[in-house]
């Protein structure tokens, strides 16, 4: 298991260099000068300008500059904005409304994902069946955008059921909308995925034999069926709240939620580099932490893919 371990972390390591080098590298790279714009229309002393370049190290080459950051990651130190603020308390301010959004809308697409996926497969080739998978393709291809603008202008300006905009009424009326926008197209994917597992599982021949046993209906489809059906569900789900906390950019920029999303949009248009970085950084380890666990999980559960 130790080997197995030590495997895992490396290649993540490896993973968390190669994709935070493509994020800088993207970021700094792009065309515009974020150090001139602070002074707005203002033109600022040449003198000054190589200066506040000097402060902030981007007067160095790209390379130094990247070991620089990474060094201060290593150390918990993900740099400040142009204004001198920490990247970290900036974040730090906004991950309640994200984490209270991601975690709304993941529980939306295990509830509503599973529930109809079990569904559809004991409802198989009839009409609940057909009439749940094409909900699900519809859902997958609607973007996220028209479908946040969509349910913000239908049921929360039309209907007046939901807020429209802000987290002014708090938990849980703020997230609900949002929540349900942002969990839509994870909620399809898992109920395609838990409908082909169920179907799958149902044609094993433990639950024939279970069946032959006289056993109730209802403990073949909990007991015996769902519980070997939720394997590659409980996988999936485990790594697209990584996805969720990354997807939140443009739910919460429609809904107008202060959250990490928020954050690295409006940084985006104000070219503030060092947040776009700090906050895509910390998204990624999310993501990875969530894999390495999902993949100790796999090594506990079933030995032989320690040897993969």
């Amino acid at each position: 298991m130790a080997r197995y371990l030590i495997g895992r972390g490396l290649q993540l390591v490896l993973v968390f260099v190669g994709v935070t080098l493509l994020i800088y590298l993207a970021v700094f790279t792009l065309p515009g000068d974020p150090i001139g714009n602070l002074a707005g229309h203002q033109q600022l002393a040449p003198d000054t300008l190589a200066a506040i370049r000097h402060q902030y190290h981007l007067d160095e080459p790209f390379w130094q500059q990247y070991g620089r950051y990474l060094g201060g990651v290593v150390q918990g130190d993900f740099g400040t904005d142009f204004y001198g603020e920490s990247v970290l308390d900036l974040m730090a301010d906004r991950w309640p409304v994200t984490l209270q959004l991601a975690s709304m809308a993941w529980a939306f697409e295990i509830v509503f994902g599973v529930g109809f996926g079990i569904i559809a497969a004991l409802r198989r080739r009839k009409l609940g069946d057909h009439t749940i998978l094409l909900m699900s393709v519809g859902l997958i291809s609607i973007p996220a955008f028209v479908a946040a603008f969509a349910a913000q202008l239908l049921l929360g300006v039309k209907a007046g059921i939901f807020p429209i905009a802000g987290n002014q009424e708090g938990w849980p009326m703020s997230y609900l909308l949002p929540a349900a926008v942002l969990g839509a197209v994870g909620a399809a994917a898992v109920t395609r995925l838990t409908r082909s597992s169920m179907i799958q599982a149902l044609q094993a021949d433990f639950i024939r034999t279970a069946i032959a046993k006289d056993l109730p209906w209802f403990r073949v489809v909990v007991r015996h069926a769902l519980r070997n059906a939720l394997i590659p569900v409980l996988t999936f789900v485990a790594l697209d709240l990584g996805y969720l906390l990354a997807s939140t950019v443009v739910v919460e920029g429609v809904f107008n939620l202060p959250g990490i999303g928020q954050l690295l949009f409006t940084s985006i248009r104000q070219q503030q580099g060092s947040v776009v970085v700090g906050v895509a950084t910390v998204l990624v380890l999310v993501f990875l932490l969530l894999n390495l666990l999902v993949d100790i999980g796999y090594g506990l559960l079933d030995p032989r893919i320690r040897v993969v």
